[in-house]
């Protein structure tokens, strides 16, 4: 009887050694192929990334003009932003934009649009060096700014202006508007103090206003009034190219028309290189010479206005004219 009792001792322990084996093998083979899944999806998302490139590269190099140095050159950048949800050391990211090349040429308006959290104003801020880009290059004139020095950004400041969305929050509430046109020249050096007085005066009467609204805060002037203020400030250094990061959209409709037909006499007699951002594709065909819709971080579509317009390729751009019907009157833009 004891023998037996041992011999049934014996087999539960080589049972449960079994058991113990079998689990570990079947361990070890879900681990490789778990492994063996991350090396493939790693190198499908690796592949996928260098076809993104060189799509977006391919796409650049249609917007080149021969002899013409883009005065902005975003080549291939990606934005990511870490998120505060996820583990300490591995937190969940955010593709803001992906693989985006892009050429601003002298003299043209290119319209940048699409739904928010698409990547607009994170691209604008990569233009403007808000905003340093995660993977790619950012070039100034022919030159490799992407890691910019103290110099190169004031050189960059002086060139490139930016037109926010609120004009209320832009500007400084406790500063007249002399002040705040002065602001920009005073710290760039630029002329004599009575050249800047001069300067400031016929600012204020290229955006259409009274010169009695110098003395006044902005708080003391309408949306609109505060917004041509703002396009007067980013005028003050005689840049080269403005970024427009949906300047129109905190105001009425008709005021909005008013703002558009100012950026459009200010871009022709300037001649004025310019970003427009918007969400709102109609104000976009409006303004732009070329058009690029992005959606989740990527251009899914780019051209001239008028073909973009005319024949949508991408069922987005599609969706984006039919959800938006134009307030602006059909010849407008032609």
């Amino acid at each position: 009887m004891a023998n037996e009792n041992l011999n049934v001792k014996d087999l539960e322990g080589i049972a449960a050694s079994d058991s113990e084996r079998i689990a570990d093998e079947i361990a070890i083979e879900d681990t490789e192929q778990v492994a063996e899944a991350e090396a493939v999806r790693a190198e499908a998302e690796a592949a996928e990334d260098a076809a993104a490139s060189a799509r977006a590269r391919e796409a650049a190099d249609d917007e080149t003009v021969e002899g013409v140095t883009p005065i902005i050159f975003l080549d291939d950048i990606s934005v990511t932003f870490k998120t505060r949800t996820g583990s300490l050391f591995n937190p969940n990211r955010v593709k803001a934009v992906q693989h985006l090349s892009l050429k601003l040429n002298p003299g043209e308006t290119i319209g940048i649009v699409g739904e928010s959290g698409c990547g607009k104003s994170t691209t604008a801020n990569v233009m403007c060096g808000l905003q340093q880009p995660t993977e790619g290059r950012v070039f100034f004139k022919g030159e490799d700014v992407t890691k910019r020095s103290a110099a190169q950004r004031k050189l960059i400041g002086r060139v490139i202006s930016v037109v926010f969305q609120d004009p209320a929050t832009a500007l400084n509430a406790r500063m007249s508007i002399r002040e705040q046109l002065l602001d920009p020249m005073n710290v760039h050096a630029v002329g004599s103090s009575a050249d800047r007085e001069k300067r400031v005066h016929e600012l204020i009467g290229m955006v259409g206003l009274p010169e009695s609204v110098l003395d006044a805060l902005p708080g003391q002037l309408s949306g609109g009034q505060r917004q041509r203020v703002a396009i007067a400030r980013a005028l003050s250094l005689s840049p080269d190219a403005i970024i427009a990061d949906e300047p129109t959209s905190a105001l009425d409709v008709s005021v909005r028309a008013q703002i558009l037909n100012l950026l459009m006499d200010l871009k022709h007699e300037l001649g004025l290189s310019m970003v427009f951002i918007s969400h709102d594709i109609q104000t976009v065909r409006y303004i732009s010479d070329r058009i690029v819709v992005m959606n989740k971080g990527t251009a899914v579509e780019r051209g001239r206005a008028k073909d973009v317009f005319e024949n949508p390729q991408d069922d987005y751009t599609k969706l984006l004219l039919g959800a938006a019907p134009s307030l602006l009157h059909p010849d407008l833009g032609k």
